[in-house]
């Protein structure tokens, strides 16, 4: 038995409403449907220091799969292998020192071979920052360094874009949509270092919404019914 196109797109419907309720606890997660959004985004301070709240407005640039680049807002970071990665393992672009596009960003390698990475963080700017440390051979003193591994950029879409996502976390543009690329401070708001974003939808609103499709698809199931049975009363008449 196949269902007909409109309870089909209603089924679509329950789908993309369900999906918005799942990711009503999914840190820094976009809606599908406007309706059911924030006015603003609130974010919880975390012990982390390298989870960070970005601006209004803006996302954190990862490397998704083939190469391509997404977009997100959940900003807790980890160190990973000497690389800076989101909550998927992503890598997280950034600028560093003598490079002219975005990059991964990462620690010194050498000096993560040696566990001489202590502290990582990123501060209000985006700047990622470690302490090299080490001990000093003729006093035997411990010391240390200041280093830092990179800056990380951010991304802005004209205003009424709407992006595409998977998973509320990871976005996409629309094909032909180019953002604009920042640092914090600069042409974008400060980031909020040591917090962690809320997601973007209200449980309240997005339950309410799943259950008038529900009740929708309640209602062309019904009058789907009714015109099958007319149908083969009509069948019936003619006989």
């Amino acid at each position: 038995m196949f269902l007909n196109p409109s309870l089909t797109a209603a089924l679509d419907r329950i789908a993309e409403r369900a999906a918005d309720v799942r990711r009503a606890y999914t840190p820094g997660a976009i809606p599908r449907y406007d309706d059911v959004a924030t006015p603003a985004a609130a974010s919880d301070f975390t012990l982390d220091p390298l989870a960070v709240a970005a601006p209004d407005g803006a996302y954190f640039i990862t490397m998704g799969e083939a190469n391509r680049r997404t977009y997100t807002r959940d900003g807790a970071f980890a160190l990973h292998d000497g690389r800076l990665v989101d909550a998927n393992g992503a890598p997280v672009l950034g600028e560093r020192a003598g490079s002219s596009e975005p990059v991964e960003l990462q620690v010194d390698p050498v000096d993560a071979a040696l566990g001489r990475t202590a502290k990582p963080a990123i501060e209000s700017d985006g700047t990622f920052v470690y302490q090299r440390s080490a001990v000093d051979p003729r006093s035997g003193s411990r010391t240390a360094q200041r280093i830092v591994a990179g800056r990380l950029l951010l991304a802005r879409f004209p205003a009424g874009t709407r992006l595409e996502t998977s998973d509320g976390a990871r976005c996409k543009p629309p094909k032909g949509v180019a953002p604009q690329i920042g640092f914090a401070g600069d042409a974008f708001g400060p980031i909020q270092p040591m917090r962690r974003e809320r997601s973007r939808i209200d449980i309240d609103q997005s339950l309410i919404r799943l259950k008038e499709a529900y009740l929708a698809f309640d209602a062309l199931q019904a009058a789907e019914s009714a015109k099958g049975r007319l149908g083969k009363t009509a069948m019936d008449l003619l006989k």
